[in-house]
């Protein structure tokens, strides 16, 4: 006879994690309201069964069934992979009022354009409210249906009667059920509704898309199975005072997992940028001290983004700030401690402050350079006065690493007008040895001391004093 143990009397439905006693929070994969009671085990004898349709060879399958739509908005394609894939389910997440919704009509009324019946299913506003967004951003199509429901039997009763190719469903957060336990947009809601759509939409060939909330931290909110269950997970970026916005793909499984699509936002809706580059940059000739422009590589694609400091003395025995916007605050500190035992800048009694032009959030290693740069010529206020490019990761001994997709980097400063680019070491060709890479002129150096002397911001005084 088989006993459950007082040991695992509760148990995560998530992770598996067991517990004495009933808790609100898993202590293993931290999801609330995951941890219930254990039942008694039970065995159960699965018997085999005719399947309706004979498996056939890899070869053999059809993949005009699989073939992609596109959207119509080209950086949305560019991160799903060129198109929405038939049956696929995608997940968009992002934090409220950053624009979700009023991409995902720009899409539903772009897809209807084409002739494809496409319903939109909003639980948060009725029809008229979004008959009024469609208005104002001319998202308007014969073929877009509008549905505002929260019960997911109903939403089923809609996909029947109007048998949409694609369905967006804004949010899933709102659609509930009787079949499953707990208030909407609890754990077993959420697990529920959207493990029928994702039914639905693989026997029914219908794309859907899926606007999900994010928690305080950025991550996608619900259960971690969510992300498990949904073919293509996107998330939605942007500062709510700023009009840029990125879509970033998290995972996707028909295509690569590391694209970006940028968006603007403005009064008449959302509008693509297919060349963000300038929005990340000054337009300013003659650069002032403290700044520095590097290039990020995201996905395939590279885009010019500028860093700012301030390095200013402290006043008696107040501590030193280390205050960044954009950039990991971590890293800049490890970027710092570099400078002041490698390249002999101290810094220990000066407040410095970093900072991205236009909003840009900076999460590649290859703008480590450009941060010391920047931050060795706030400290000597002095411009590096030539139109220069730094890219480069920063080792803790001061040495500068290779970095990925040199030669779309350099292509693309040179096609923005500048005409030096500092580059780690070995970090190019071997067979070119020109000086010069797309009509631009091409420095190596080894280390973070070498390319601040390069640029002439050699120092080894202590900065605060000539900061004072």
């Amino acid at each position: 006879m088989c006993m459950a143990t007082k040991t695992d009397a509760y148990q995560c439905t998530e992770c598996g994690w067991t517990s004495v006693r009933w808790v609100g929070r898993c202590g293993e994969c931290q999801t609330w309201g995951s941890v219930a009671e254990r039942g008694a085990p039970k065995l159960q004898t699965v018997s085999s069964s005719v399947p309706a349709q004979a498996a056939v060879p890899i070869g053999e399958v059809d993949l005009e069934t699989a073939k992609r739509k596109l959207t119509g908005i080209g950086e949305l394609d560019r991160v799903l992979g060129g198109g929405l894939v038939p049956g696929a389910v995608v997940l968009l997440a992002g934090e409220p009022g950053v624009g979700k919704s009023t991409l995902l009509l720009e899409v539903a009324a772009k897809w209807a354009g084409g002739d494809n019946k496409t319903l939109y299913v909003s639980g948060e506003e009725s029809a008229a409210q979004v008959r009024l967004r469609a208005e104002r951003t001319h998202a308007l199509a014969d073929q877009l249906y509008l549905a505002a429901e929260t019960d997911l039997g109903t939403v089923l009763g809609h996909i029947e009667q109007t048998a949409p190719s694609l369905l967006v469903v804004d949010s899933v957060q709102t659609i509930g059920t009787a079949e499953a336990e707990g208030s909407v947009g609890g754990v077993s809601q959420v697990r529920e509704v959207t493990g029928a759509l994702v039914r639905v939409a693989k026997r029914r060939g219908m794309a859907v898309v899926i606007v999900g909330h994010v928690t305080k931290d950025g991550q996608v909110a619900g259960p971690r199975f969510l992300e498990h269950l949904v073919d293509v997970v996107l998330s939605f970026e942007g500062d709510r005072h700023s009009g840029f916005r990125m879509v970033r793909a998290v995972k996707n499984r028909f295509g690569p997992s590391d694209e970006v699509g940028c968006f603007e936002m403005g009064e008449h809706g959302i509008v693509e940028v297919p060349d963000p580059s300038g929005l990340f940059t000054s337009r300013n000739d003659d650069p002032a001290p403290g700044t520095c422009v590097t290039v990020t590589r995201e996905g395939s694609r590279c885009m010019l983004a500028e860093v700012q400091s301030l390095v200013a003395s402290v006043a008696g025995d107040t501590p030193p700030r280390r205050v960044t916007h954009g950039v990991d605050g971590s890293r800049v500190a490890m970027i710092v401690a570099v400078m002041q035992r490698r390249a002999h800048f101290t810094l220990s009694r000066s407040d410095i402050y970093v900072s991205t032009v236009g909003g840009a959030k900076i999460m590649d290693p290859g703008a480590d350079l450009a941060l010391a740069i920047a931050i060795a010529s706030a400290g000597l206020d002095e411009g590096c006065h030539r139109k220069v490019v730094a890219f480069g990761e920063i080792g803790l001994a001061g040495d500068l690493r290779r970095v990925p997709g040199l030669e779309q980097r350099v292509g693309e400063a040179a096609r923005m007008g500048f005409d030096l680019a500092l580059v780690p070491t070995g970090n190019r060709d071997p067979n070119n040895k020109l000086p010069r890479m797309h009509g631009l002129k091409v420095v190596e150096v080894s280390t973070v001391a070498e390319a601040l002397g390069v640029l002439g911001l050699r120092h080894s005084r202590d900065l605060h004093t000539s900061a004072s």
